[in-house]
């Protein structure tokens, strides 16, 4: 996995877990041992599931028609006294635009990067550690962000695979884990565009979400 560690890690504080692995706040959910190809199977049907890059570029066409011209806003770079002004100019425009249009009310599925720590029988579960996930398009970089929900992050899971992942990390293996979270774009802020601040003229469009549902698939078994 690409270290985010500087990332925000969020950590969780919740009760036991028994056999029905009970999911009493949204940051509490089970380990899931599938593919993410079959993530769409236990998401509500209606989610429009957003990983690869086509797929996210299929919803920012149909949310905000085509790629800003970045060359343009960009301008001469920082140096550009007025870029702040253009790119301030572009959210605003994009934002009176796409008011109305029935994508901001899709329900959407997108995933970040984690890592589970060490297994807590106080907390009954994993805690998992959290980081975004960058994906290249022809739109430039996308990064879907969250708004804050409250609770913590635990990943729940019982019996033999638990004892193989707490060997696993005891040996100070990485388990990775996929971070699904499902939700609406929140439409006074839907979609922020910006600059990277790692390469020099890239654009990076930034997708608010309100999460409704977390999901924990293991990315290595």
């Amino acid at each position: 996995m690409s270290v985010f560690w500087c990332m925000a890690v969020l950590l969780l504080t919740i009760g036991s877990v028994g056999e029905g692995l009970a999911e009493d706040t949204l940051g509490e959910r089970r380990l899931w041992t599938i593919a993410p190809t079959d993530l769409h199977t236990i998401l509500p049907s209606d989610s429009h599931v957003l990983i690869d890059p086509r797929a996210i570029e299929r919803f920012l066409d149909a949310l905000d028609v085509a790629p800003p011209d970045w060359g343009l806003v960009y301008g001469r770079g920082h140096h550009d006294s007025a870029r702040d002004e253009r790119l301030f100019t572009l959210n605003r425009e994009r934002d009176a635009k796409r008011v109305g249009n029935p994508v901001l009310a899709q329900r959407i599925t997108f995933v970040w990067d984690g890592e589970l720590s060490r297994y807590d029988a106080e907390i009954g579960g994993f805690r998992v550690v959290l980081g975004p996930k960058f994906t290249p398009t022809r739109w430039g970089v996308v990064r879907f962000k969250y708004e804050d929900f409250s609770g913590n992050l635990v990943a729940k899971v019982s019996g033999v695979l638990r004892e193989q992942l707490e060997r696993r990390i005891a040996r100070g293996q990485l388990v990775d884990v996929t971070v699904a979270m499902t939700g609406r774009l929140i439409p006074e802020e839907s979609v922020l565009y910006d600059f990277s601040h790692d390469q020099e003229g890239l654009g990076v469009i930034m997708p608010i979400v309100k999460v409704e549902q977390l999901d924990y698939l293991l990315t290595d078994k």
